[in-house]
């Protein structure tokens, strides 16, 4: 799962660092890492927004260190008092590695060619990332997702979306009446919409084929739940954190007009799944 290299590693000993937001560690930032050199390092300017890759989950996807800078602590800084504070902790700084719209300082008044007077060593602009003519920028990404289109958001990440969240106790009809599912609490992650996905749920580092639901039970209680099924696999009493990995929408949540019709639906969207993983 997650790694952490920021205790690891001196800031004394970095010499290059990419600046940015970094929400989804998408394939347009994967860019800009390619610009470090091996003492490198990634500088997550933390807005307060970031529900793609909250926190500290940005380490997931690099082998850099990753250094989270709240923005609203900085955001008062004119541009030279910004640069004095990079390179204040970043001592033996040499280069810089921004995209194209990347801005900094009060008001966000000074661009990459204010960053380029500023400081005294290399400055690298990576130019916008396109994919088949669409920018590759978080909030497009955002928007598939929300839309329950996590194809398209695979594909601008450049892997699949994944949220962590932690198990909670479920109706109990699952078992029962249907299929046993796991069932989540998720915070700070953006939900893809509605509906049954197929996915890999992660449990103790060992990936499983499942299906998984978002939405609101219309069928029974109404609640909202995220459920996941594990697919040929008899996995019971998980308890803690788990990670769930969508890779396409199967369909949107129905309301049934009885528990035969629900149960019949859930065997077919096994068997869809099923039919994805054995291609």
């Amino acid at each position: 799962m997650k790694k952490s290299y920021s205790t690891l590693i001196n800031k004394k000993n970095i010499t290059s660092i990419a600046i940015g937001g970094f929400d989804g560690m998408h394939i347009a930032h994967q860019q800009l890492f390619k610009k470090l050199d091996k003492n490198g390092a990634v500088v997550a300017i933390e807005s307060g927004h970031s529900n793609l890759t909250p926190k500290s989950y940005r380490q997931e996807y690099t082998n850099f260190p990753v250094y989270y800078y709240v923005l609203d602590n900085i955001k008062h800084l004119e541009g030279e008092e910004f640069i004095k504070l990079l390179k204040e902790e970043f001592p033996n700084l040499k280069r810089i590695i921004v995209g194209f719209d990347f801005c900094f300082g009060k008001n966000r008044k000074y661009d990459t060619l204010g960053l380029k007077k500023l400081f005294d060593g290399e400055v690298i602009v990576v130019d916008e990332i396109c994919d088949n003519n669409l920018a590759i920028h978080s909030r497009y990404i955002r928007e598939f997702i929300k839309n329950g289109n996590v194809k398209k958001a695979n594909e601008l990440l450049g892997k699949n979306y994944k949220i962590t969240g932690q198990t909670t106790k479920g109706q109990g009809l699952g078992k029962k009446s249907f299929v046993p599912t796991i069932n989540l609490t998720v915070e700070n992650f953006l939900l893809p919409n509605e509906g049954v996905y197929i996915t890999k749920t992660t449990i103790k580092d060992k990936s499983y084929k499942s299906v998984t639901f978002l939405g609101h039970r219309v069928t029974t209680d109404g609640s909202y739940a995220i459920e996941t099924h594990i697919i040929s696999e008899d996995i019971e009493n998980i308890i803690g954190k788990i990670q769930i990995e969508f890779i396409d929408k199967l369909r949107e949540n129905h309301k049934f007009d009885n528990f035969e019709d629900l149960k019949k639906q859930i065997v077919k969207d096994i068997n869809n799944a099923l039919k994805y993983f054995d291609k």
